[in-house]
């Protein structure tokens, strides 16, 4: 890894310290850039779907967005179950050097490596993010 990746890997470590949940995380690198709106959203919900599949919950998700709320960032997205809204996933596109990489958090009973197969079958370049 370069210094930026791993700085950013060594953030997201930081953003999982324990809390109300025990959070995993995943880097997306991306080679999309800000000129590349609709590609960088299909991709999150895409992720964001992969990762809903393997969570723990059997329930319907969405996603809900900053652009719904001033509190909440425009590069922000949460996947949220319908019945409840609860926590499934959350993600921030934050560019870099010219391009997205997307982290995201979820919960730490999802199905890890699955969620990891089936984003590198499908061409992500991703990276594991433990909890400290």
């Amino acid at each position: 890894m370069d210094a930026n990746v791993d700085d950013l890997y060594a953030q997201t470590r930081k953003l999982l310290q324990p809390g109300e949940i025990e959070l995993r995380g995943l880097i997306v690198h991306t080679e999309l850039s800000n000129d590349q709106e609709p590609e960088l959203n299909q991709l999150t919900i895409e992720v964001g779907d992969t990762i809903a599949e393997h969570a723990a919950t059997d329930a319907d998700t969405y996603v809900y967005s900053g652009t719904e709320d001033p509190e909440f960032g425009l590069n922000q997205h949460q996947g949220l179950t319908i019945d409840g809204d609860e926590f499934v996933w959350e993600c921030q596109q934050l560019l870099r050097d010219g391009t997205f990489d997307v982290v995201f958090y979820y919960r730490d009973s999802a199905e890890t490596d699955a969620i990891l197969e089936d984003l590198r079958e499908n061409d992500h370049e991703v990276a594991d993010v433990e909890s400290p």
